[in-house]
């Protein structure tokens, strides 16, 4: 088997990344792209996007497949059964401190859309940053390493520590 004919790394990821963020006590969040093969609440969609508690506590039944993730939960105290490609997810991360993955956009994205926006939209806490893909690579985005410890990669001024009041500061892209 080439590396052509290989499956994806995406949902093996998404499923070692979902069991870091509980062996840690964090909750596991999902970005996912919406189109009309991924089956969510409609009314919860902003911009083409939905972002998704995976946590244990918040699903149940959950399924993290190779194709599919799958599982019940509650909107607005209403049980739907969600049903999302795993194509479809752009990032996966801890609620709490932004740490995770970021993948490239689907590729209807690419061809379709503004690509550059949807990594700078997603509503992901600050953490790791993505690297921009380009639209022929079909692999994980490399994240940039954080500034833990105050180290950074020596090449830029360090961050400033993040504000407070709760705003909820978003992934953005670095090229």
């Amino acid at each position: 088997m080439t590396a052509q004919e290989s499956t994806s790394t995406r949902p093996y990821l998404i499923r070692a990344l979902y069991e870091w963020c509980t062996d840690n006590g964090l909750t596991p969040y999902v970005a996912v792209r919406v189109d009309d093969s991924v089956q969510v609440p409609r009314e919860y969609v902003k911009d083409g996007e939905i972002v998704l508690n995976i946590s244990f506590d918040a699903t149940s039944a959950l399924q993290l497949g190779n194709d599919f993730i799958e599982f019940k939960a509650r909107f607005g105290g209403k049980p739907r059964e969600i049903l999302v490609p795993v194509g479809r997810v752009i990032a996966i991360y801890a609620r709490e401190n932004g740490q995770g993955m970021a993948f490239p956009p689907p590729v209807d994205m690419l061809s379709g859309g503004d690509a550059s926006s949807v990594l700078a939209s997603a509503p992901a806490p600050a953490g790791p940053v993505a690297a921009a893909p380009t639209p022929s690579d079909d692999r994980v985005v490399q994240l940039v390493g954080s500034d833990e410890g105050g180290k950074g990669d020596g090449g830029d001024a360090p961050r400033p520590p993040p504000a407070s009041g709760g705003a909820r500061p978003s992934l953005k892209r670095v090229k």
